[in-house]
């Protein structure tokens, strides 16, 4: 059976060489090659979603991939796709660097300039490792090799326009229909989940930013767990040391609650640091919340460009949602997603504050009431989203009153 290999790099000269002496090796049928991070990511999950045996045995990744650095990128595709083994290609073969590979889950390391007998031999035992771990775990590496939880980012275009309402409810709505959720708060600085929450804690994100390895049990350490069964991880009570949260540890941190719950939901807040430019990144979906205000819809379209000319996310990759649209404004939603060039969710969510201050005021935001106009939209969104379960019904679209106290979730999981 040839062994599929995976070649990744952004030098195309690299490459190139690359997959010339791949294509020369005994039974290797190299893949079309990935020139980015992101790149190789979804590549992989797409293929892990029709089934782990679709995933090629060996990924060769070289040094000059970007823009997620070549050790953190090895980290995360081990972390998710288990039965998929990486090498890494590099000028720097120092006892060093060996190690860091290996603790970042690398397989092998080839050296530079490319010898096609060193590349032969790693590729070969990659490729039985790879095929005996496939072996031994049968049928479980469906699971076990799956492309994790899916995460979703909620950033503001601006402070105040109700970002981490928008991620508490499309969490809870995720965990009432029965998927195991995590909220995480990377508003680092001003971070309010715990307060809309009624929560007090002791630990935050903060203690998982110097863990090199986040072990299940660590992770259980540092989640609360709150009453309505959403597992929290918590901005930390003294904002200065949100600067402890790299970008790097972000990344980790979202990995392995990836790894353990089926969704995940990141308030981002209005600030972009890189801790929340790391999760923006690495969503399966972000959103970015706007009112449907002059001031707001610049603030939105500003901070798309941003992360366009920072390579964080292109503008037809996210999603803008409308909080508190009314129809007698002048700027309805069609109108923000011209301006903005993004994508636009179906669901708007209509302006009705008086719902929402006693709940607000008592930090039991959970406690929200099912026939809250408010809450009917957000639920409608995580059904629009995929986050909920969807059953069959009339659209909804920040306005009429849904079935339910779970809202109208009628809408089928869009198609990335």
């Amino acid at each position: 059976m040839p062994t599929r290999i995976l070649p990744a790099g952004a030098d195309p000269d690299a490459v190139r060489s690359l997959v010339t002496l791949l294509s020369q090796l005994p039974d290797a049928e190299p893949q079309p090659p990935v020139t980015d991070s992101t790149q190789l990511v979804d590549s992989l999950a797409r293929l892990a979603a029709e089934s782990v045996d679709e995933l090629p045995e060996v990924v060769v990744v070289h040094e000059r991939i970007g823009p997620v650095p070549a050790l953190e990128l090895i980290r995360e595709v081990a972390l998710r796709f288990p039965a998929v083994g990486v090498i890494l290609v590099t000028t720097d073969a120092s006892p060093g660097l060996f190690a860091a590979a290996m603790d970042s889950g690398a397989r092998g390391l080839v050296p530079l300039p490319l010898s096609y007998e060193e590349l032969a031999s790693r590729v070969q035992a990659v490729a039985q490792w790879s095929t005996g771990v496939r072996r031994h775990l049968g049928h479980g590496a469906e699971t076990l090799g799956g492309a994790g939880g899916t995460v979703v980012t909620v950033s503001g275009a601006k402070g105040g326009v109700g970002a981490t309402l928008v991620a508490i409810q499309l969490a809870l709505a995720a965990q009432a229909s029965g998927r195991p959720t995590a909220l995480v708060d990377l508003d680092l600085q001003t971070g309010d989940i715990a307060s809309y929450l009624d929560v007090r804690f002791r630990r935050s994100v903060v203690d998982l930013a110097a863990i090199n390895d986040i072990s299940p049990r660590v992770l259980a350490d540092a989640v609360f767990r709150h009453d309505t069964g959403l597992a929290l991880l918590l901005a930390p009570a003294e904002g200065e040391r949100g600067e402890e949260v790299t970008d790097r540890a972000a990344r980790q941190v979202i990995s392995a609650l990836r790894s353990r719950y089926e969704v995940v939901v990141v308030d981002c807040g209005a600030q972009l640091g890189g801790a929340s430019a790391a999760a923006v990144e690495t969503a399966d979906t972000a959103l970015l919340v706007a009112t449907p205000d002059v001031v707001a819809v610049r603030a939105a379209k500003r901070t798309v460009r941003m992360w366009d000319r920072l390579q964080i996310r292109k503008a037809e990759e996210t999603t803008v949602v409308v909080n508190r649209h009314t129809r007698g404004t002048e700027i309805q939603p069609p109108l923000v997603q011209r301006i903005t060039g993004t994508a636009l969710a179906r669901t708007a969510v209509p302006a009705n504050f008086k719902e929402l201050q006693a709940v607000v005021d008592a930090g039991r935001v959970h406690e929200l009431d099912g026939r809250s106009t408010v809450k009917q939209a957000l639920w409608a969104l995580a059904g629009e989203l995929g986050l909920a379960k969807a059953p069959e019904g009339p659209s909804h679209r920040g306005g009429g009153r849904p079935r339910g106290d779970r809202g109208s979730v009628s809408f089928r999981r869009r198609k990335e």
